[in-house]
C-alpha cells in the first residue's frame, strides 16, 4: 500500500473580526497560502492534480468555488482543478482527508488541500440567513423527515454547547479556566515563536490578533448567553479570517521533485453523533479512530481538538481520558479563532510543528462540526 506524506503546512495569521485581514478578498487569502506551499516546496504547480478547499457560507466572495478561484488568482495553471467542501467547521481537514484518499487510491501524486473563510465579510450561517431572505425553508425547518425524528428541539451550536456541560456536569467554573489557559498558551506560543514556522504574514497583519490577556474575574462578570445557562462568550470560539493549506504528495512525487515529507497520514476517518447535542461527535470519532489503529490515547503525544466551545474539549477529556497537558497545547480556537473553513488545516499545521518540536510521533486531530459529525486525523511525525 502506498503513502500520503505531509510535505510541508502553512497558514495565515488569524485576524480578529473587523481586524487585519477583514477587507481581504476570500480568494487572495486562500491564493496567499497556496503560493505559500509552492514557493516553500518549489514543486512545478502543474504537476498538482486537485486542489481541495474547505469553506462554509459559500457566498459572495466565497461562491464560486473558491479552492478554483484562489488557485487562479495565486496565478497557477488553469489546468489544475479544483473542488471546494463543505464538512462545516471540520471542512478543510475533510479536503486534507479526500486529497490524502486520492492520493492512497493511487488516482492523484501531488494534491494541495486547504480552506479559507472571511467571517468579517461573510458572517457565520449567512447562507442559511439568506435563505430566509427569499423565503425558503431553513436546513431544520420545513422538513417533514427531520420534524418526524427530531420535533422541534433547538439545533443550533449554542444550544448543543450547553446540553454538553449539563450532561457531561461541567460547571462554568472548569469552563472558564480552559479559556483562560487557552489564552494563556497561546501568548506564551506567541511569545516563544512556536508558530513562526507554520504563519506566512499577510502584509502588515503577522502574528495572530486573537489571544488576549483576560481572568477569571473579567469572566465572572459576563452575561451567560441564555438565562440559567453556563456558557458566556468568553468560552467560545473567536470570530476569525483566515487561510490555511498542505501539500500532500504520493512517494512518486516526493522522489519526483526532491520533497523532504515532515509526517504522514497514519489515519482518517469521521463519525457522526447526536445533531441536537451536534458537537459532541469528536467523542466516537475518536474511540473509532483508536480503535481501527490499534493505538491507545496513551500512545498518542499531541491533541488538536478544536475549541468551538470549552465544554467540547472537556468532555471529550472527560470520555477519553486524555491528559490535558497534552491537548492544546499552544492554545486553542477560544485565544487563537475558528475561521471555520480554515480551521482545519490551520490546526494540522500547528501539530505538525508542535510534533517537530517536542520530538512526539503521533498527533491527533479532531473537530466538532455542524450536524453532528466529526473527523478524526492521525499523523505520524517522520
Amino acid at each position: 500500500m502506498t503513502e500520503a506524506y505531509i510535505v510541508d503546512a502553512v497558514r495565515t495569521p488569524i485576524g480578529k473580526k473587523n481586524g487585519g485581514l477583514s477587507g481581504v478578498h476570500p480568494a487572495d487569502l486562500g491564493a496567499h497560502v497556496i503560493k505559500a506551499l509552492v514557493e516553500r516546496t518549489g514543486i512545478d504547480p502543474a504537476g498538482v492534480d486537485d486542489v481541495v478547499f474547505g469553506c462554509v457560507d459559500a457566498i459572495g466572495g466565497q461562491a464560486g468555488n473558491i479552492a478554483r478561484t484562489s488557485w487562479l488568482a495565486a496565478g497557477y495553471p488553469e489546468e489544475v482543478p479544483g473542488v471546494t467542501v463543505d464538512r462545516q467547521c471540520g471542512s478543510s481537514q475533510q479536503a486534507v482527508h479526500f486529497g490524502a484518499q486520492a492520493i492512497l487510491s493511487g488516482t492523484a501524486d501531488l494534491i494541495v488541500a486547504g480552506g479559507v473563510q472571511n467571517m468579517s465579510q461573510i458572517p457565520i450561517a449567512s447562507a442559511m440567513v439568506v435563505g430566509q431572505q427569499y423565503g425558503f425553508d431553513t436546513p431544520f425547518g420545513g422538513s417533514t423527515g427531520w420534524t418526524e425524528r427530531y420535533g422541534d428541539q433547538e439545533v443550533s451550536q449554542f444550544n448543543g454547547a450547553e446540553l454538553i456541560a449539563d450532561k457531561w456536569d461541567i460547571s462554568r467554573d472548569e469552563l472558564e479556566r480552559w479559556a483562560l489557559q487557552s489564552h494563556e498558551r497561546a501568548r506564551t506560543a506567541i511569545a516563544e515563536g512556536r508558530f513562526d514556522r507554520e504563519i506566512v504574514p499577510f502584509g502588515d497583519v503577522t502574528t495572530d490578533e486573537g489571544p488576549r490577556e483576560t481572568s477569571l474575574e473579567k469572566m465572572a462578570a459576563l452575561k451567560t448567553l441564555t438565562d440559567g445557562g453556563r456558557l458566556t462568550a468568553a468560552v467560545a470560539s473567536q470570530i476569525s479570517d483566515g487561510a490555511s493549506a498542505v501539500l500532500l504528495a504520493s512517494p512518486e512525487a516526493v522522489e519526483r521533485y526532491g520533497l523532504t515529507p515532515r509526517a504522514r497520514i497514519h489515519h482518517l476517518s469521521a463519525r457522526g453523533a447526536d445533531p441536537i447535542f451536534m458537537l459532541s461527535a469528536p467523542i466516537p470519532a475518536t474511540r473509532y479512530a483508536l480503535e481501527k489503529t490499534g493505538l491507545s490515547i496513551d500512545d498518542i503525544d499531541l491533541v488538536e481538538i478544536n475549541e468551538a466551545f470549552a465544554p467540547v474539549v472537556l468532555a471529550w477529556i472527560k470520555e477519553i481520558g486524555a491528559d490535558p497537558a497534552k491537548v492544546n497545547v499552544n492554545g486553542g480556537a477560544i485565544a487563537l479563532g475558528h475561521p471555520l473553513g480554515a480551521t482545519g488545516t490551520k490546526l494540522m499545521a500547528t501539530l505538525l510543528n508542535e510534533l517537530e518540536r517536542t520530538g512526539g510521533r503521533y498527533g491527533l486531530q479532531t473537530i466538532c462540526e455542524g450536524g453532528g459529525t466529526a473527523n478524526a486525523t492521525i499523523i505520524e511525525r517522520l
